[in-house]
């Protein structure tokens, strides 16, 4: 690897400042990097991923997430780029559910579904940070307090959210989560990715394995039917390795309610357990990501609502379907399924989860 071939490089950490929201808020920016010279950038504004550089096959540091430059960008749109969501990720139906009897009302700000957390969802908040540093990584926790019906969820909810870097160019994120009354909590990271120039191209040539034998369909308002449908012999069959692009212009009644890839995967794997899920390749930089997670469904976004309307950092517009999501979650609109594995937390109980994007 050329990349600053003859230097020895370090861990390190540093923070700067990322300028004042509308109110006034502080925001603080952290950059980790690593010793092959990949970098992660954070902010505590919705405990936000802003960049990811990844050393490329010629050692050039290549951009392969979307972000803005300032904190207006954020507090401007609603496009979700890198933040955490939550309460509860994906949508709810109807933009209610219901806990022991009793019905929960949430904002509608996704037509008539709940999307993300509401108006003010965890990616709107300010969040407290700590950076830290050990042997091999370096990293970032993140706490913030969600109070009693914020958004309409019952229970105060403690949230914290570490991020790290290690040397083997893994960002690993870790989720935790503790609540005074029984609620809901379904957290993933937003990142969009784009292993080629961080969104200036399609990324319809990327090459997709997801380890999954089945997916949750959607009706016309991207809600999950609640079905659990085999990949086999649909477009939605990554077990081996294809173009996002192949089949996702095919004459598919799932594709049309998704305008494109915007399901759930059931994955192939162990409860709790940690394990590589999917697997993106990028022929031209030669990056590869692998995603591991605790989780037990993977959302795969394909971009289908850019609209080239938002410039993002060095001046780059996000196209239609230049940047796509792999966001490592329990399954949409999960409290009004029962069939689907519950995302109900109960006090005293600990919520964890964590996944790893590793760049090679």
């Amino acid at each position: 690897m050329n990349f600053k071939k003859d230097i020895l490089l370090e861990n390190s950490i540093s923070k700067k400042s990322f300028g004042r929201t509308k109110r006034g808020d502080k925001i603080s920016l952290f950059e980790l990097k690593n010793v092959n010279g990949m970098e992660v950038h954070i902010i505590n504004y919705g405990c936000t991923i802003t960049s990811i550089q990844v050393p490329d096959r010629k050692g050039e540091l290549k951009e392969v997430a979307f972000g803005h430059e300032t904190i207006e960008g954020y507090e401007e749109r609603n496009d979700y780029f890198g933040c955490i969501v939550g309460r509860v990720a994906n949508r709810i139906g109807n933009a209610t559910f219901t806990i022991d009897d009793k019905t929960y009302k949430l904002a509608k700000n996704d037509k008539s579904n709940g999307l993300h957390g509401g108006y003010a969802g965890f990616d709107k908040q300010l969040w407290d940070a700590e950076p830290f540093e050990e042997l091999e990584a370096t990293g970032v926790v993140l706490t913030y307090l969600s109070r009693d019906g914020e958004e309409g969820y019952p229970g105060e909810l403690k949230c914290k959210v570490t991020y790290s870097l290690n040397n083997n160019n893994e960002l690993r994120i870790e989720y935790h989560g503790i609540t005074s009354k029984k609620t809901v909590l379904n957290l993933t990271n937003h990142t969009y990715f784009n292993l080629l120039d961080g969104g200036a191209t399609s990324i319809l040539n990327h090459k997709l394995q997801i380890n999954a034998s089945y997916y949750t369909p959607i009706d016309d308002r991207l809600i999950t039917t609640g079905e659990i449908a085999p990949v086999v012999n649909t477009p939605f069959d990554f077990r081996k390795p294809k173009t996002i692009g192949k089949e996702i212009e095919d004459e598919n009644k799932q594709l049309k309610n998704g305008l494109g890839y915007d399901h759930n995967f059931i994955l192939d794997k162990e409860d709790d357990i940690l394990d590589l899920v999917a697997t993106v390749v990028e022929p031209s930089s030669g990056l590869t990501l692998e995603v591991y997670t605790t989780e037990p469904g993977l959302q795969l976004y394909s971009g289908n609502f850019l609209k080239g309307d938002i410039k993002g950092k060095k001046g780059v517009i996000y196209k239609h379907r230049n940047g796509f999501c792999l966001e490592t979650q329990h399954f949409p609109d999960s409290p009004n399924k029962p069939q689907f594995p519950s995302i109900e937390l109960n006090p005293g109980e600990d919520f964890k989860s964590i996944t790893i994007y590793r760049f090679r």
